[in-house]
């Protein structure tokens, strides 16, 4: 936003600390998600798994500018609210967020595909609502949420394929 300055300039208004805290709340995520995976352990490497499943170096390379995505998108539409609307913005984020961080656990922690993908069917009906509360603010941010939604239900068809591969796991 600028406004103008007592000289008559025009200045940008700080908007800086939405940014930080969104990228402070995507990081802290990722960070407690990716404690939680495993994808050599012995378990998981018994687990029967689809061709099309992508190597695992990947994940990581999908993730990183997907969470670079959610921190902007967050930020910019926070940015863009006020009131009612931001704090339903920033509610839906949290439990996202929350969401997002414990698929790691309900899978690889506690060693259980088919709790993994109730985790990742929830993810994935957050992430759409995130999508809907984002594109009242700003359809700039809501257009960066779309990969984000695309891998969550990529994600979210990958885990039911391995659950039915597993003979539904536990």
């Amino acid at each position: 936003m600028r406004v103008l300055a007592p000289s008559g300039r025009r200045e940008t208004k700080r908007r800086w600390p939405a940014y930080a805290l969104a990228a402070a709340a995507v990081t802290t995520t990722a960070v407690t998600g990716a404690r939680a995976v495993d994808p050599h352990s012995a378990w998981y490497e018994t687990l029967s798994k689809p061709p099309w499943q992508p190597p695992s170096w990947a994940f990581g390379a999908v993730w990183t500018p997907l969470y670079g995505s959610i921190a902007f998108a967050a930020g910019h539409a926070a940015n863009r609210t006020g009131g009612g609307e931001r704090r339903r913005l920033v509610g839906a984020l949290a439990a996202n967020l929350a969401l997002n961080a414990s698929w790691s656990r309900l899978f690889f922690t506690a060693r259980s595909p088919r709790t993994g993908l109730v985790g990742t069917a929830l993810l994935t009906l957050s992430t759409l609502d995130v999508l809907r509360v984002t594109v009242r603010a700003d359809r700039t941010a809501a257009a960066a949420l779309i990969p984000y939604a695309a891998w969550c239900a990529f994600a979210t068809t990958l885990n039911a394929d391995i659950v039915r591969r597993n003979g539904g796991c536990r």
